[in-house]
């Protein structure tokens, strides 16, 4: 992987990351238009770039997390069932899932029609939490189970928790806000995990690779997550389901 292809797989992850899209996935698919094989280094690419669209959120948000430790116990209880399923499946998933274009093309489709199916019949209640610490520690862990589905290339963890916060009975700018703010441990554990056992193979180079990659994701994600907040005020994520369908068909056909 070059520097070039880096700017590109930061650009996809930052814009990605917190959209119900797949961030993963299109790093995958992003990855095999560009020509890069799935090596390990590349895998733990994909993962360590994802970190730098957290760490925008822990920018915009930092007077949140600063002073809301009410708000950090909700997300360490949401946290806790994917740190779980993801140590206990991490091969698994490392080895069979990630690279797999099949598992990723299944998910966006699937996710897709299930993402407008949803939206047509759930209406948000008059009584929906609309404060992040009132969100109570039952349905935080419940979003958290919600969030480990995402294990699933494809499946997108932004669209698992979203979802799982709207069924639950949480109004829709709070669902994305907590879902932002449970990427920071859950993607930082992912990559201290992976680092801890992939980073002894890395290169000077791997690293320099890795860093501008890291800064590129976190200088979109901004700006993603800015207008991902202003688009929920009047839109639905139907467009993102139609989205998801057209990606996975328009891959399938160029394949065929």
């Amino acid at each position: 992987m070059n520097i070039l292809q880096a700017v590109i797989l930061g650009i996809v992850e930052g814009i990605t990351e917190f959209l119900p899209i797949s961030s993963t996935g299109h790093l995958m698919l992003t990855s095999r238009y560009l020509g890069i094989t799935q090596t390990e280094f590349v895998k733990s690419f994909e993962i360590a770039i994802q970190s730098g669209a957290i760490l925008a959120v822990a920018v915009l948000y930092w007077k949140t997390l600063w002073k809301g430790w009410e708000i950090w116990k909700r997300i360490l209880a949401a946290f806790f069932p994917t740190a779980l399923i993801g140590t206990l499946l991490y091969k698994f998933i490392k080895g069979y899932l990630l690279g797999s274009t099949s598992v990723v093309l299944w998910s966006l489709f699937i996710g897709g029609i299930f993402i407008i199916i949803f939206e047509r019949i759930h209406g948000e209640k008059n009584d929906a939490v609309g404060e992040l610490s009132s969100i109570t520690y039952r349905k935080a862990l419940l979003i958290g189970l919600f969030q480990s589905i995402a294990v699933i290339p494809g499946v997108s963890r932004a669209a698992a928790t979203i979802i799982g916060g709207l069924l639950l009975g949480l109004k829709r700018k709070t669902i994305v806000e907590f879902s932002f703010l449970l990427a920071i441990p859950t993607m930082g554990a992912a990559l201290a995990l992976d680092l801890v056992k992939s980073a002894h193979a890395f290169s000077n180079e791997n690293f320099l690779v890795l860093a501008v990659g890291f800064i590129v994701s976190f200088a979109v994600a901004l700006m993603a997550i800015r207008f991902l907040l202003v688009f929920i005020k009047r839109h639905t994520f139907v467009p993102f389901g139609i989205y998801r369908m057209l990606v996975a068909v328009a891959f399938w056909l160029k394949s065929g």
